[in-house]
This record gives C-alpha cells, sequence and structure tokens, in this order.
C-alpha cells in the first residue's frame, strides 16, 4: 500500500497544487484515464471546502490530504480540523449529503455552501463517506484501479 500525504495552509491558491498531486497520483495508481477530471474535480472541491471551513473558523492548522494506493482501489482523505460535536458524522454513498455536515458547524450562508460542496462530491464520487469528529472532518473517496499490464 503506497501512501502520499499532503499537507498545505488553508489558502485557496494551494487548491490547485492539491487538484494536480491528485491527478498525478491517481494516474499512477491506475485509475481510469476516463475518470482523472471527476478525481480533480472532486478533490478540488473537498479542499476547498476544507479551506473555507479552516478560514471561518480561525483554524491555523494545515489541511490534510492523504492519497492512498490499495490493490484494487485508490482513495484520498480531506480532513480538516474542524471539530463536530456528535451527529456530524455520515455518508453520502447514496448520492445526497444526508447527514454529511453538522449544523453545530456552520450557520447562514456558510453551510448552503457546504452542502453544495458535498453534492458536487457525491455527484462526482460513488463511493464517498463524510465523516466528523474530535479530531475534525474527513471526506474520504475513493476510486477502482485498473492492475498494470505487463508488457511482454
Amino acid at each position: 500500500m503506497a501512501t502520499v500525504e499532503l499537507r498545505f495552509s488553508a489558502q485557496p491558491e494551494h487548491v490547485r497544487t492539491a487538484r494536480l498531486v491528485a491527478a498525478a497520483v491517481a494516474r499512477r495508481a491506475g485509475v481510469d484515464e476516463a475518470v482523472l477530471d471527476e478525481v480533480r474535480l472532486a478533490v478540488g472541491e473537498a479542499c476547498s471546502r476544507a479551506v473555507g471551513l479552516h478560514r471561518s473558523h480561525g483554524i491555523t492548522a494545515p489541511v490534510r490530504v492523504v492519497l492512498t494506493e490499495e490493490e484494487k482501489n485508490f482513495s484520498i482523505e480531506v480532513g480538516d480540523g474542524v471539530t463536530g460535536t456528535g451527529g456530524g458524522a455520515g455518508s453520502a454513498d447514496s448520492g445526497t449529503p444526508e447527514g454529511a455536515s453538522s449544523g453545530d458547524l456552520h450557520d447562514g450562508d456558510a453551510e448552503g455552501e457546504d452542502e453544495m460542496g458535498l453534492a458536487v462530491i457525491s455527484g462526482l464520487v460513488d463511493d464517498v463517506e463524510v465523516t466528523s469528529g474530535d479530531d475534525g472532518g474527513v471526506i474520504r473517496m475513493s476510486w477502482p484501479t485498473t492492475p498494470a499490464v505487463a508488457l511482454p
């Protein structure tokens, strides 16, 4: 299992770098070329969401992105430092962000933007899980990989 970890300060200009790194690692892991745009967009949304949460909550800790290549899939976790107060964990596997964000974390327009970002991510990624706990929130996304073909 190969893992790449990226940490960056919560600045919008760093989201592009995270997208580029995610696409490069996904390609190397064997994610289908046709899906790479979805990987880029989903990582961009997740990182933008984390940056927004950090900035709106005054969190100075870096945004964390973990890219993991496993035998038959490639996963990306984007973590923010906003701690949940229970009830914030949920899964967006069904394609809707039900329970994916905690009302305790956001208010007004920020909550609407958060839910919109989660809806976009769940529309791009079939396997997505959003959790929130004492260590912050995590969006975990995964895609199937195709094994490398050995050339004779």
